[in-house]
């Protein structure tokens, strides 16, 4: 039986399907299925008017209101505003990432009862933009984030729980995991250290705009061009006949997952086509793709200083992992065979409610559960300036792969006598090149005392928190300044606006131009 003072939830919020799922009253992570009975939702909205419809009846919409249908939002967390009008409106991506959490709360909380804390993953390879757009969302959403986790290290998790109840013994001898997950929209590679209830990251890598969705798109190509070379017209002019394509490219590739050849059907124009593609074509057709993900492997692999001998277990998550070239690849690479034990598509979620209830317990002033160790994805430093060259450089204050939490300082100096303000841009990246880098925020320092002289010495602190959440301090040496800062982000949401944004997704009655003044 579990003690839990709430109930522990954790969701994946994927970029094609979304899952949620909690701890139950014998302490087993257990998928909610949402109001139409799945346990997966869409990560698909249609948008009409005030009416935000979500998951089955959105992608249907793909072929009559394409216009008004939104996908794959979680690509452009951290961009101003999502890339596509809808209704002669532009929404921020977390808003509409925060209609899909919404669903999902409601959705569950017909089953367990209300609730508002959770679990939220990411994908590892996120940077610190992302995370924060994330945890935007949740607000957004009317949730409490406890914390933002690696879906690598939920899938981790899940399988060590799963493990646990299946085989205690071998629970608890130390293994080392290789987690590849290949979702609908992003690609993660985490190796990870496993003893016991401890679960530690070595390394991570991936690509947060690569997955299922680009091998989709490659079948779109190849029908369009077929329907081009027969009709002489590009289906892909209409939206609706469009979006149409696309789902028959999905279905397709779902099904090449099973037999070895299907059809493509696509209309327009008053045109008919049945396009036949079989598995050994599309799987030349994407093998750059594939390849891709192949470096990836080896890559994190060579960064956490090990052998595929020194790799217990490759343990395969998200529903692109299916793919049989994806499978057939891996078994070549690591000369391993593949665990499956686990489910791709419910895995995330499992893990998640797990480490929200492992959250819970040390609020309730217990032991927790299990205990995760994560690193960092991307190096976090500063943009300075070479003191022998002037030109811009980046100067690394923790570097990718540190084991989180961590507290870290550079030391910097002043450039003239008497400077009154010190600015710190803080960047995410491995580029020598600021402007190669994902640009963080910044913060700045002012009121330095007037007889300040040159190069004194500027100490800029980072401490970068488990869930990938920055905040920075600085201090000037022979003042009393000392200062924590806030960062500011500049494609952000301000408090005024997401408190306005929460108060329209969750239905409370608002001043409506707050939102309307909302990027």
């Amino acid at each position: 039986m579990t003690d839990l003072s709430v109930p522990a939830v954790g969701i994946d919020l994927g970029t094609t399907n979304s899952a949620i799922a909690w701890i139950d009253d014998l302490g087993r992570p257990v998928t909610l299925n949402n109001a139409e009975g799945d346990k997966l939702t869409p990560s698909v909205l249609l948008v009409e008017d005030e009416n935000i419809v979500i998951g089955k009846e959105a992608v249907k919409a793909k072929g009559t209101d394409f216009d008004l249908v939104a996908e794959c939002a979680k690509r452009e967390l951290g961009e101003l505003v999502f890339s596509k009008t809808l209704g002669e409106r532009q929404y921020p991506p977390e808003v509409l990432q925060g209609w899909i959490l919404h669903k999902l709360r409601i959705d569950a909380i017909g089953q367990i009862g209300d609730f508002s804390q959770v679990v939220v993953t990411v994908p590892a390879y996120f940077d610190e933009v992302r995370r924060k757009s994330t945890q935007d969302a949740g607000y957004i959403a009317g949730l409490d984030v406890l914390d933002i986790i690696n879906e690598p290290t939920a899938a981790a998790i899940a399988y060590g729980v799963q493990l646990a109840q299946r085989d205690p013994e071998q629970a608890k001898q130390p293994q080392t995991i290789l987690v590849y997950d290949l979702g609908g929209g992003t690609f993660d590679v985490t190796v990870m250290k496993l003893n016991g209830n401890e679960y530690t990251a070595l390394a991570t890598d991936g690509d947060v705009l690569l997955g299922g969705r680009d091998w989709d798109q490659r079948l779109v190509d190849f029908a369009t061009e077929s329907f081009l070379r027969q009709f002489g017209m590009d289906p892909r002019e209409d939206a609706n006949t469009a979006g149409r394509l696309w789902r028959e490219c999905e279905d397709a590739k779902h099904t090449l997952t099973q037999r070895t050849s299907t059809n493509i059907a696509c209309d327009y124009m008053g045109n008919a086509l049945r396009v036949e593609i079989t598995r050994d074509n599309f799987e030349k057709m994407t093998r750059d793709l594939l390849d891709r993900t192949a470096f990836t492997t080896r890559q994190t692999l060579e960064q956490a200083n090990l052998g595929w001998s020194e790799i217990d277990r490759v343990l395969l998550v998200g529903g692109s992992s299916r793919m049989p070239a994806v499978i057939a690849m891996l078994q070549e690479l690591t000369g391993k065979n593949l665990d499956t034990s686990i489910s791709p598509d419910e895995a995330v979620a499992h893990g998640a409610a797990m480490h929200a209830a492992a959250l819970i317990d040390q609020k309730d002033g217990r032991d927790p559960r299990i205990v995760v160790q994560n690193v960092n994805s991307h190096s976090l430093g500063v943009a300075g300036s070479d003191p022998n060259t002037g030109m811009s450089r980046t100067a690394v204050v923790i570097p990718r792969n540190t084991q989180l939490p961590v507290t870290a300082r550079r030391v910097f100096k002043t450039q003239q006598d008497g400077q009154q303000s010190v600015l710190v841009n803080i960047v995410e990246g491995e580029s020598h090149s600021p402007d190669d880098c994902t640009q963080i925020g910044s913060c700045t320092v002012t009121g330095l005392p007037a007889n300040l002289p040159a190069h004194t010495p500027i100490e800029v602190r980072f401490r970068y928190r488990p869930n990938g959440r920055l905040t920075v301090g600085v201090g000037v040496e022979g003042t009393d300044i000392n200062l924590r800062h806030e960062i500011t982000r500049e494609n952000s949401l301000n408090q005024t606006q997401l408190d306005a944004w929460r108060s329209y997704v969750t239905g409370v009655s608002i001043d409506t131009e707050s939102v309307e003044d909302a990027p």
